[in-house]
């Protein structure tokens, strides 16, 4: 029986319109949202229904929900919660008006979100025995990696939510799960602008180093999103899908590092992130 699955942030080439299409290839009956329906597109061709949804707006959020509860007659098995932005700067520069735009889409969106979806999730449950709310955290959230401190702990926070959803929810039959994305071949940085640092920063010295890093290019290599999406939809549809889904480029390392004692990567972030390029330059 096709399933009905939302997915958010689904603009063509990112990480939800690849989790989109592999649902629709199923079978599933997909409502692909996101905040400019024009990016939409590719999707829409593929016969898949595209519903505005711009996940910081209350009124957008009621709006797309009563949309979707008279399409499904009030049920939805499945809801992803996948939009969120980065945000590259270092912790003595950043923004703080900045930073809390950055967790009101990583974190405090899926709270939003899931509060008012929840009736619908709640009747699949009943009538299908489970519904599955899945969450996007990103291997960031278990990883700190320098100049992305906001972006890190929004994920960090969103994790720790997820966690405790897992916990409420689990009694009404609704599967809470975490997905830890390594890296993924999208487009995601496409539209990002690059770092600029404030004059007085101290991080001057590898500007430039940091302006590429804000555009995804870290020297490492990730996974096609075609292959993530169908690892992820595959994952899901175990009768008994994991509470935390790692997949991605590094994902699994990642996952190991994370047990590790602090401390022990620290010589790899900072290379990764310039820093020892930086502490050259303030020997000279």
């Amino acid at each position: 029986m096709p399933r009905t699955v939302l997915i958010t942030g689904c603009s063509d080439g990112g990480m939800g319109a690849h989790l989109a299409h592999e649902f629709h290839k199923r079978g599933d009956r997909v409502f692909a949202t996101a905040r400019n329906p024009s990016k939409m597109e590719s999707l829409k061709a593929l016969g898949i229904e595209a519903i505005t949804l711009d996940v910081v707006s209350e009124e957008s959020i009621q709006t797309c929900f009563s949309q979707v509860s008279s399409l499904t007659d009030g049920s939805l098995d499945i809801l992803v919660n996948n939009a969120g932005q980065g945000y590259c700067m270092p912790l003595t520069d950043v923004s703080i008006a900045e930073a809390k735009k950055v967790f009101d889409l990583n974190f405090w969106s899926i709270l939003r979100t899931t509060q008012v979806f929840l009736p619908l999730l709640l009747k699949a449950a009943r009538s299908q025995g489970r519904a599955l709310l899945v969450n996007q955290t990103s291997v960031s959230s278990v990883l700190g990696s320098p100049f992305f401190g906001v972006y890190n702990t929004s994920k960090a926070a969103a994790a720790m939510l997820i966690q405790n959803l897992r916990l409420e929810l689990d009694p009404f039959g609704i599967q809470v799960i975490d997905l830890k994305t390594g890296g993924v071949r999208t487009n995601i940085h496409d539209n990002d602008s690059e770092c600029h640092l404030p004059p007085d920063s101290l991080f001057m010295a590898v500007q430039d180093e940091i302006g590429k890093l804000s555009k995804g290019d870290i020297g490492m290599d990730s996974q096609d999103a075609r292959v993530w999406a169908k690892n992820v939809v595959g994952d899901l549809d175990k009768n008994n899908p994991p509470h935390i889904i790692w997949r991605g480029k590094s994902a699994s390392q990642i996952k190991m590092a994370s047990k590790l004692p602090v401390g022990m990567l620290d010589s790899t972030l900072k290379k990764v992130a310039k820093l020892d390029v930086l502490e050259q330059k303030l020997k000279h």
